[in-house]
C-alpha cells in the first residue's frame, strides 16, 4: 500500500538520530567533498542560470550551493551571519541588537541538537549544503569570507523559511535595547523591581499596540522609498485560459538581488526552478514540472505580545500565572563584535523568557514578551518537501505541518487546480481579546490553544470565478464573488484590508476568458495605476475652487488640466507620471501624521476635504521640484526613473554620470503591479530603484510545462561577469525570457557544462 505522500515525506520525523559524527580531518573532507563532485553536473545556460543534475537531493543541494557561492557567495554569508546572530562579528556594534534579536530565538546548541533530532533525509541534505559551501571555500582562496570559514550542517535550520522580512524581525530594535542595554552587564532595567513578594501590576493597563503594526513590513530600518514590500500571486484555472492549462504569475517584491534564479534536479524526485534566498537549499518562489507555488506576504494577526506581570522574591524573578508564579527563566548570552581596529570585543547579556517566549521590551511597568512560531525543523522539512509536490492534494499534505508563518501562497498544477492559501500557521485564540495590543500574561485565557487547521482557515480552493490573486492584501477578495467571507473567521486571521494592487488585479481578472501565457505577463505589467482614480478628481475639484484672483488659478492652470485629461498610466514618455508621483509622494509626506487622528489611512486622508490645502501645496512643491532637478516640470518619466547596477556590492551606491537604464513601471504605492521602489540616492536627481520586482516569471502547466521569467539585472555579482547585467534591459521593459527547463532546452542552449571544483 502506497504511503501517504506527507507520511513519506516526514518519514523519520520523530525518530532521534545517533547524533553529529566528531569533525573529521580536513583531508578527508576534501576527499568526500571530490567524490561529491564526480556525482554532480552544473550547466550554466545562455543567461548564465545554473541547471544541477545529480543522482540524489543530497548530491544536487550540494551542487546548487556550489553553484549559488560561485554567483554571490557575500550575500550568503551574510545571510547565515544575520541568522545566527553573528552580524556584528563583520560590522560592528551597530549590528549588536540584531545579533541579541536572533539569539533570543537562536540558540546553536538548541539547533545541534535539532539537527541530530532531524530525519536521516534531511540530515543527508543539510550535510550536501555545508559540503557544497565548504568545497567551494576550498577551490577558491581568493574568497576571502568576513567571519564564516566553515559551514555546519546544523546552520541551515537557523534559515529554514524564505521570507523577505522574517517573523523575528518584527521585533523592535529600539525597544529590544532600550529593554536590555541600560548596563554594562545587559541587565534590564525595564521594569522597577518591588519587594520581595510583592507583584507589580494588578491588571493590565492601556499598553502601545506592538511595535510591527506601526512599521510597515516589519523591517525596522528607515526605507529611503517607502517602497511596499511584499510580492503579487496571480494562479489562473484552466476554464479562464485559450489553451485549457492553469497558469501561474510568479512576482516576488523584495529588494534587487535578494535571491538567486536555479534549477535543481536528482534522480530521487526533485526538478525544481525558481527563486531561492541566497544560502538556501529550497525554491522557495517557482515550479517544478507539474506545480507551481508563490508566495506572498500576509496580513495575519500571528504574532502575539503578552504583558507578563513580575515578582521578585528573594533576588529570583517570577512571572504570574493564573494561580501559580512561575519562575522566568534566564540565559546568558553573548554578542561578539567587530571593533574600530579590526579586533573583536564581546558583550554580555541577561535574557529573559516566560513560555509565551523572550523578554523584547517594557510598557508602563510590564515586561512584553513575544510569541511566534518556533518551529526551525518542521519549517525547513516543509519548505524543502513543498518543493516535490506534484499536485494540490500533496501541497495540501504538505501544509499541515503549519510553519508557512509569514506567507500567503498561490498554487497551479497541470491537474487544473488553482488555489488561494492563506497564511500556514495561525494560533487559535479567544477573540474576545484584543490582540492587536499586548494581553494579559498572566490570564491563561489568552493563551494559544494549538493552530488553526488549513480547512479552518480563509483559502479559495479552485473558485467558481476561475482565478485567485493575492498582492498582500486581505483574503477577502482572493477570487471576486467567490471569495472566502470575513464573518465566517475570527479577526485575527487576516488584519489587512484591499490595498490599489488588489484594486488593479480585479479589474484585469474579472470576467476575463482569455488569458494565455503571454496575456498574463502583460496584466502582470499592466500600466494602469489606480490609486490617483482616487486623488486626482479631489486635486482638480480643489483647483476649481480657488477664487478668481487667487494666484495660484494662473500657475497650477496647466499641470491640473495634465493631470485631469491623464489616463493614470505609467510610461517612458509621460510627462503627466512624472508629475503625478511627485505630487502624491510629497502630499503622502504631508499627511501620514495627520491621518490617524482623524481616524484614517495615508491614502484615504490624501482624498478627504481636510487634505485640501495639502494637495494644493503639494502640486507646487512637486513643480518646483522638478524645475530644480531636471530644468522643467514637465520632464518625461523614463528621464527620472532608472535602473543602474554599478559593482556587486550588497550595499549600492548610484551615480547620474554613469550609465543607466529607463523603466517605465511604477511605485506599487500607486497600484502599479509592476513594482519599482526608486527614489534619489546618494545627492542624486534621478530615482534609481533598489526594490519592487525583482524575479518575474509566468508559467503555462500542460502536457509540456511552458515558463518565461526575468531576474533584476543579472545572476551573477561580478561586474566582470556577462550576466552581472545581461538582463537588465529585458527587466526594465518586462520582456520576459524563456525559461530552460527540459534537459534537451538546456543542453541546446548550454553555455558552459562543469563539474564543481573543475
Amino acid at each position: 500500500m502506497k504511503k501517504p505522500f506527507l507520511a513519506s515525506v516526514l518519514a523519520g520525523f520523530l525518530l532521534t538520530a545517533a547524533g553529529c559524527a566528531a569533525p573529521q580531518a580536513p583531508s578527508d573532507d576534501v576527499a568526500r567533498w571530490e567524490a561529491r563532485a564526480e556525482n554532480v553536473t552544473i550547466i550554466r545556460d545562455d543567461w548564465g542560470v545554473p541547471h544541477i543534475y545529480a543522482p540524489t537531493d543530497a548530491d544536487a543541494v550540494f551542487g546548487l550551493m556550489y553553484a549559488q557561492a560561485e554567483d554571490d557567495f557575500p550575500r550568503i554569508e551574510r545571510n547565515f551571519l544575520f541568522s545566527q546572530g553573528r552580524l556584528a562579528e563583520a560590522e560592528g556594534e551597530d549590528a549588536i541588537w540584531a545579533d541579541l534579536r536572533m539569539k533570543l530565538f537562536i540558540d546553536p546548541e538548541e539547533m545541534r541538537a535539532a539537527y541530530a533530532e532531524s530525519p536521516s533525509w534531511l540530515q543527508e541534505i543539510m550535510n550536501g549544503w555545508a559540503d557544497g559551501l565548504n568545497y567551494y571555500l576550498h577551490t577558491h582562496p581568493d574568497e576571502e569570507p568576513r567571519v564564516l570559514n566553515r559551514f555546519e550542517p546544523w546552520m541551515a535550520l537557523t534559515f529554514s523559511e524564505g521570507s523577505i522580512g522574517g517573523d523575528i524581525e518584527r521585533v523592535n530594535l529600539r525597544q529590544l535595547e532600550e529593554f536590555y542595554g541600560d548596563s554594562e552587564g545587559g541587565q534590564a532595567t525595564g521594569v522597577r523591581m518591588g519587594e520581595a513578594g510583592v507583584r507589580l501590576a494588578a491588571a493590565v493597563p492601556a499598553l502601545s499596540s506592538a511595535p510591527w503594526r506601526e512599521l510597515a513590513g516589519g523591517l525596522n530600518t528607515p526605507d529611503p522609498d517607502g517602497e511596499p514590500r511584499g510580492s503579487n500571486g496571480i494562479a489562473i484555472a484552466p476554464q479562464n485560459t485559450v489553451n485549457g492549462n492553469a497558469l501561474l504569475l510568479i512576482n516576488p517584491h523584495t529588494s534587487f538581488f535578494f535571491r538567486h534564479e536555479a534549477h535543481v534536479v536528482s534522480e530521487e524526485g526533485l526538478n525544481a526552478y525558481g527563486a531561492l534566498t541566497w544560502g538556501q537549499f529550497f525554491v522557495y518562489q517557482g515550479f517544478n514540472e507539474t506545480a507551481g507555488w508563490m508566495h506572498t506576504s500576509s496580513s495575519v494577526d500571528n504574532i502575539d505580545e503578552f504583558a507578563e506581570t513580575i515578582v521578585e522574591r528573594d533576588g529570583q524573578l517570577f512571572y504570574l500565572y493564573g494561580e501559580e508564579e512561575r519562575p522566568v527563566e534566564t540565559q546568558q548570552v553573548t554578542v561578539t563584535y567587530r571593533t574600530g581596529d579590526g579586533g573583536t570585543a564581546e558583550r554580555e547579556f541577561t535574557t529573559y523568557r516566560t513560555h509565551h517566549g523572550p523578554i523584547v521590551r517594557s510598557a508602563e511597568g510590564r515586561w512584553i514578551a513575544v510569541a511566534l512560531m518556533e518551529e526551525p525543523m518542521r519549517a525547513l522539512i516543509q519548505s524543502y518537501s513543498r518543493t516535490k509536490a506534484a499536485n494540490l492534494d500533496e501541497y495540501l499534505e504538505i501544509m499541515e505541518a503549519h510553519t508557512n508563518s509569514s506567507n500567503n501562497t498561490l498554487f497551479a498544477d497541470a491537474q487544473g487546480n488553482i488555489a488561494y492559501l492563506h497564511s500556514n500557521f495561525v494560533p487559535v485564540r479567544d477573540d474576545a481579546f484584543d490582540y492587536s495590543a499586548p494581553v494579559d500574561g498572566s490570564d491563561p485565557a489568552t493563551d494559544w490553544h494549538g493552530v488553526h487547521s488549513v480547512a479552518e482557515s480563509p483559502n479559495s480552493i479552485n473558485p467558481e470565478s476561475g482565478w485567485a490573486y493575492c498582492t498582500n492584501n486581505w483574503p477577502y477578495s482572493a477570487s471576486g464573488s467567490a471569495s472566502p467571507h470575513p464573518g465566517d473567521y475570527p479577526s485575527y486571521m487576516d488584519r489587512g484590508s484591499e490595498n490599489p494592487r488588489g484594486i488593479h488585479a480585479i479589474e484585469l481578472l474579472e470576467g476575463r476568458r482569455d488569458f494565455t501565457l503571454e496575456g498574463l505577463r502583460e496584466a502582470a505589467f499592466d500600466s494602469d495605476q489606480p490609486a490617483f482614480d482616487d486623488w486626482i478628481p479631489p486635486l482638480v475639484a480643489d483647483y476649481g475652487a480657488l477664487g478668481e484672483g487667487d494666484p495660484r488659478r494662473e500657475a497650477l492652470a496647466e499641470p491640473v488640466a495634465l493631470l485631469r485629461d491623464w489616463d493614470r498610466r505609467w510610461g517612458l514618455e509621460s510627462e503627466a507620471n512624472s508629475l503625478a508621483v511627485f505630487w502624491a509622494t510629497d502630499l503622502m509626506a504631508r499627511v501620514r501624521a495627520d491621518a490617524p487622528e482623524a481616524g484614517m489611512s495615508a491614502y484615504d486622508y490624501m482624498a478627504s476635504a481636510p487634505a485640501r490645502e495639502h494637495r494644493l501645496s503639494s502640486l507646487e512643491a512637486a513643480m518646483d521640484r522638478l524645475s530644480d532637478d531636471f530644468g522643467d516640470w514637465r520632464t518625461p518619466w523614463g528621464e527620472i526613473n532608472r535602473f543602474q547596477r554599478l559593482s556587486g556590492d550588497i550595499d549600492l551606491s548610484f551615480d547620474d554620470e554613469a550609465s543607466s537604464i529607463p523603466v517605465g513601471f511604477s511605485s506599487a504605492r500607486w497600484g502599479s503591479l509592476a513594482s519599482f521602489g526608486a527614489a534619489p540616492r546618494d545627492g542624486t536627481r534621478r530615482w534609481y530603484g533598489t526594490s519592487g520586482n525583482s524575479f518575474v516569471a509566468v508559467v503555462e502547466f500542460g502536457e509540456r510545462l511552458r515558463a518565461v521569467a526575468v531576474t533584476a539585472g543579472g545572476l551573477s555579482n561580478d561586474p566582470g561577469s556577462p550576466h552581472f547585467n545581461d538582463q537588465a534591459e529585458r527587466y526594465a521593459t518586462g520582456n520576459l525570457r524563456d525559461v530552460r527547463f527540459y534537459r534537451e532546452d538546456v543542453e541546446a542552449n548550454a553555455e558552459r557544462t562543469y563539474r564543481p571544483g573543475s
